[in-house]
């Protein structure tokens, strides 16, 4: 469907360099970055918003990097929706077909079906200045929609987008992906990837660092950078060592933590999920391989339930439910045991 081969593109003092993807047919690719990292230079690319200065684009077996986007057969929604304020929703909608002249029936049956799609046919005859930024989202996409494009680009799509509203969009396009749709969606937020994509890139200074599917990703990063943006927060700096048949990583504090059978390098980071810690009030039976004693030093609410950071000869960061938090009653300054087991730990080079 779209594959990109060694793209690269100066941008003042940034570049894009060797980018190479290679997305099927019906996928949902989300291109995760923080601002600056180039993600919006490339999708303009794929658009045909600019030209590479080397690689290739190819969209359905055609090589299309010196196309103009109205060759490309692509539908391109900016972050700003770019949305005419003179206009209705019908006019917005209307307005790339005219240029095709399909005639003033077959218009209106064409908006009327892409506004029904999106749920906004009852909004047609109004302007769009009072529209909430769910509504222009949605218009937005009809627009695009109605010429109906094999790829849709998306840029940032909710950044606008109340959280009460995201959960709408978001049902939206996984309904246009399962039609067949093929989706490339651009976005800082990694919960979007998680819940839309089939697969993800992670682009960071103009480079992708990894891409597979969110899984694979986010449970396993292949550096600090990745484990950071999937919310992992417990980073150790261990040297790894063999000990009675045992691997075994030895904190800079000396926390000694037992871990699965796999290659490890002598020495680099560790990393835990802060869902993969349980927490105890006292001392749980014997039988762990790694369980440590620690005291509560801070309660923060978190949009998981609470998160709890414990000082056990090491700082570790903990998610427990807001039930799970009851049931223990703890505080501040409480006695608690924390414990994981040997599959937990994710072990990164030390050069990362």
């Amino acid at each position: 469907m779209l594959k990109l081969i060694n793209i690269s593109k100066k941008l003042g003092n940034f570049a894009l360099t060797d980018i190479n993807i290679d997305i099927h047919d019906g996928e949902y690719y989300v291109l995760l970055g923080r601002s600056g990292s180039g993600k919006t230079q490339l999708l303009e690319l794929i658009a045909g918003l600019n030209d590479p200065d080397s690689g290739e684009i190819w969209l359905n077996n055609k090589n299309v990097t010196k196309k103009k986007i109205q060759e490309r057969n692509v539908g391109l929604v900016f972050q700003d929706y770019a949305i005419f304020p003179n206009m209705t929703v019908f006019g917005n909608i209307a307005y790339s077909l005219h240029s095709r002249k399909p005639g003033k029936k077959v218009i209106n049956q064409k908006v009327w079906q892409v506004a029904e799609e999106m749920n906004i046919a009852h909004l047609l005859n109004r302007f769009t200045h009072n529209l909430s930024c769910g509504e222009l989202q949605r218009v937005a996409l009809a627009r695009t929609l109605i010429t109906s494009p094999r790829l849709l680009l998306l840029d940032e799509p909710m950044a606008s987008i109340d959280a009460s509203l995201k959960d709408d969009i978001k049902r939206t396009l996984r309904h246009l992906n399962r039609k067949g749709l093929t989706i490339v969606h651009v976005t800082h937020d990694y919960r979007e990837a998680l819940s839309l994509s089939s697969r993800v890139g992670v682009i960071h200074n103009g480079h992708i660092i990894q891409e597979g599917s969110p899984a694979a990703v986010f449970r396993k990063p292949v550096n600090k950078f990745v484990a950071r943006y999937a919310g992992i927060k417990n980073f150790f700096r261990v040297k790894f060592f063999r000990e009675a048949g045992r691997f075994k990583a030895r904190c800079d504090g000396n926390l000694v933590f037992t871990l699965s059978e796999d290659s490890y390098p002598s020495e680099g980071l560790l990393i835990l999920r802060s869902d993969g810690i349980k927490l105890y009030n006292s001392e749980p039976l014997s039988g762990f391989d790694n369980c440590f004693k620690g005291i509560v030093k801070e309660i923060i609410p978190s949009e998981y339930g609470m998160e709890i950071m414990v000082n056990a000869g090491e700082i570790f960061y903990i998610d427990i439910s807001v039930n799970d938090f009851k049931i223990l009653q703890i505080g501040e300054s409480s006695e608690v045991w924390i414990t994981f087991p040997p599959e937990s730990g994710i072990a990164l080079p030390g050069s990362v």
